[in-house]
């Protein structure tokens, strides 16, 4: 993972990163397209707002707000795509 110039946080990274209450933009998706077009029709498009509500106790599922929507997903699933933090 890159970092900006002067020891910043990284541009770039996975979703499952984030903690709750952390906000982020989409980047990209990095999977198949069949998987990418799944997560794009939950609302996980490139450019779009994306927080993270809560996760469970052992870590997976995530919670995640879209759109005004609450989506859960498994980290593995999170980790596929990519954010630029806000």
């Amino acid at each position: 993972m890159s970092t900006q110039p002067g020891g910043a946080e990284p541009a770039e990274r996975a979703l499952d990163g984030l903690k709750p209450g952390e906000t982020g933009v989409i980047a990209s998706l990095h999977c198949e397209p069949a998987i990418a077009r799944r997560l794009m029709e939950l609302g996980f498009v490139p450019g779009t707002s994306v927080t993270v509500v809560r996760r469970a106790p052992m870590g997976d599922p995530i919670e995640f707000s879209v759109r005004g929507v609450h989506l859960s997903l498994r980290r593995s699933e999170a980790n596929l795509i990519h954010v630029a933090a806000r």
